[in-house]
């Protein structure tokens, strides 16, 4: 007996209507939210500089430095100097002044600079991956006129980090789509490997994310250095770039991805071949029960033993470890890899990668297999329900450890991009969660496909040659048999016309059952919000954690305290004698607990360089009663007295007295309170 199914009816026709306008929708958003991430924010931040931004100094300094709240890449060009002609003024080479938690780095400057306006420009790559660049002024003697202009842009802006962005995210959905499809295979429904519309799925979800990790690779050194697109050909650069941790990432990746290759080659090849033969659960016995009952829960007492099991576990266990394997090239090199905890946070971080792929990527999978195979059954969609399930609880763990390790208080939830970008993500998994709760729903009423159908399907989709006879008659009605004529363009277009009607009847098999029909509505609002969330996990991953804004803008607050530079402050001194008023500049490098160099100028009245008989320093630290510390420094020029090893044994605040003698008889002392940390 024949199977006939009901036209669709104008709702489904509506609703199918709708599927464009939709796409077009969330491709709209995607494009907004790869605008709005770019330039990236960076992990790195620039804390310090010295001199800092705006400073007018009355001597031309010897170097200049920078200080970062995290550890940084650099290289010899990394910071330029130039003076208002728009001449470089540093030497070109790169200081490594790291120590402890202070990231710091500078370059040495020519010496005689004449007054005037001076650029500073730098960049760098922070240590999860994202560049950072940036620029300010300083001035000698008074500010000046310079030709020089600052960037408007960050490295890794404009069209190359639109470009990189977009790479990101194909990267992110491929590698999602190829581990979830492969998962819902071995997991949930092995007859699926059987299936062409779920076969290319998968291989086009790992052609995804190959060409993604190519065009990342090229693309980087434009990405993290000029911005021009036309650096992808520098070998120079790409030579570079693969002696990082990012270039080594990507490379690691696309090894993988060729044993991903094999993995694919195998699931599609042996194992379609296999569980296509076999009886009982995923073989294609499965279907063959007129009743309608769920072949895979059960088996007949004749049923063959499923000879299937060990490839399962072989490419299941396989599979893990590669697309654990390819996880971990993300969790290498980017935020798990840094900040607190890394050895907690990679592997976290790996596990986490996973969940989100297994659950979102098995969710395009049923999707997919809803849209296009009318012959799947209860049972698995059942059974990815129960996989889905786990996947939500590892990825809830994982979700709030990441959080916690990220933001470190409840004030960086909301008073910070990365907190307000997470909110949106935990809504957006509240949604789905909802959305998946109505499919349980559908799954639990949904109906098993007629066998007669499954039946039909089959025996319309089998080849024919040239001079066979074939039905060609839809399943709802009869007709008299067509033969193939053996002309080739008549041959084709009669395959052309079969294919338009087996699509139809597809279709209205889809349809036929309207839970069958609510479930794919149902996990298609799934999957739109998924492709959102991606999308938000994108940019939530190029943005600078709230953990590291809230130091910086403590370290901001008490900068002080604990300052990144060298103390300098200026006292003006009167002895009451002939020529006895001037200044005494005071220079305390680097200005914290332990030894310190002193440097001292004296100038009068007017600024020139003043040669005192004597010139004492003393420090004192009233809180904790130390001192006051003597201290001879020894002239090394006119007007200039230096000394080294100036040991300050205690943080806190610290007064520094300078006594100066401009006669025998003329001499004052003054005084400045600084913090020293």
């Amino acid at each position: 007996m024949t199977a006939t199914a009901p036209a669709p009816s104008t709702a489904r026709v509506r609703a199918t209507a709708v599927l464009p306008r939709l796409a077009l929708v969330l491709a709209a958003l995607l494009a907004t939210l790869f605008a709005a991430a770019a330039p990236a924010t960076a992990h790195a931040a620039l804390t310090a500089s010295d001199p800092k931004d705006g400073a007018v100094v009355a001597t031309a300094p010897a170097q200049v430095t920078l200080s970062f709240s995290e550890q940084v890449a650099m290289g010899d060009d990394s910071i330029r100097v130039l003076d208002p002609q728009g001449r470089r003024v540093d030497t070109g080479e790169l200081r490594d002044m790291c120590s402890g938690n202070t990231i710091r780095y500078g370059t040495a400057l020519h010496s005689g600079l004449p007054n005037g306006t001076y650029t500073v420009a730098w960049q760098a790559v922070s240590a999860d991956s994202h560049p950072i660049s940036g620029a300010f002024t300083f001035s000698i003697g008074a500010p000046s006129a310079t030709d020089v202009t600052l960037p408007t842009t960050q490295t890794g802006g404009g069209p190359v980090g639109i470009a990189y962005g977009i790479a990101r995210y194909a990267a992110y959905a491929g590698f999602t789509v190829l581990v979830g499809g492969a998962a819902f295979i071995l997991l949930c429904w092995r007859r699926g490997a059987a299936e062409r519309p779920l076969q290319k799925l998968v291989v086009r979800a790992w052609i995804t994310l190959t060409a993604a990790t190519l065009a990342m690779l090229v693309l980087r050194t434009p990405y993290t250095e000029s911005g021009n697109f036309s650096d992808m050909f520098d070998l120079n650069g790409l030579r570079a770039v693969l002696e990082t941790k990012t270039g080594a990432s990507l490379v690691s990746r696309l090894l993988l991805l060729g044993a991903a290759a094999l993995f694919v080659a195998v699931l599609f090849g042996v194992y379609a071949r296999r569980v296509g033969d076999a009886p009982g659960p995923g073989g294609t016995e499965a279907l063959g029960k007129a009743d309608g009952s769920d072949a895979s829960e059960g088996s007949d007492a004749s049923a063959k033993p499923d000879d299937t099991s060990d490839l399962t576990f072989g490419l299941a266990i396989g599979g893990a470890v590669v697309s654990g394997g390819i996880a971990a090239t993300w969790a290498l090199s980017e935020h798990a890899s840094t900040g607190i905890q890394p050895g907690i946070a990679m592997p976290a971080d790996i596990l986490h990668l996973m969940a989100v792929a297994t659950w979102l990527g098995g969710l395009a999978a049923l999707l997919v297999v809803l849209h296009k195979v009318p012959g799947i059954e209860r049972a698995a969609v059942r059974r990815f329900s129960r996989v889905a399930f786990i996947s939500v609880l590892v990825l809830a763990v994982t979700g709030v450890y990441q959080s916690w390790r990220q933001l470190g208080s409840w004030s960086a939830l909301t008073g910070t991009e990365y907190g307000q970008l997470l909110l949106l993500k935990v809504g957006l998994v509240a949604v789905l969660l909802a959305i998946a709760y109505v499919s349980r729903k559908w799954t639990a009423r949904l109906a098993e496909t007629p066998v007669a159908v499954a039946q039909a399907s089959a025996d319309v989709s089998r080849e024919t040659a040239p001079g066979d006879v074939i039905d060609t008659s839809d399943v709802s009605r009869e007709t008299e048999p067509v033969t193939v004529p053996a002309d080739p363009a008549r041959a084709a277009q009669l395959a052309r016309q079969r294919a338009a009607r087996e699509n139809a009847r597809e279709k209205r098999v889809r349809d036929a059952d309207p839970d069958r029909s609510g479930l794919r509505r149902s996990v298609l609002a799934e999957a739109a919000i998924a492709v959102i969330l991606l999308a938000v996990t994108t940019v939530l991953t190029s943005t600078e954690p709230g953990r590291t804004v809230e130091q910086e803008t403590a370290r901001g607050s008490t900068g002080t305290a604990v300052p990144a530079r060298a103390v300098k402050i200026s006292l003006p001194f009167d002895t009451g004698g002939p020529n006895g008023k001037g200044s005494v500049r005071l220079e305390l490098d680097p200005g914290r607990v332990g030894a310190n160099t002193l440097h001292l100028w004296s100038d009068t009245a007017d600024g020139t360089p003043l040669d005192l008989p004597e010139i004492k320093v003393a420090f004192t630290l009233p809180a904790k009663d130390i001192g006051p510390l003597p201290l001879v420094p020894e002239q090394a020029a006119p007007g200039h007295w230096t000394a080294s090893g100036v040991q300050l044994p205690l943080a806190g605040e610290w007064r520094i007295d300078v006594t100066v003698r401009t006669s025998d008889i003329d001499q004052t002392t003054v005084q400045k309170t600084v913090k020293i940390g």
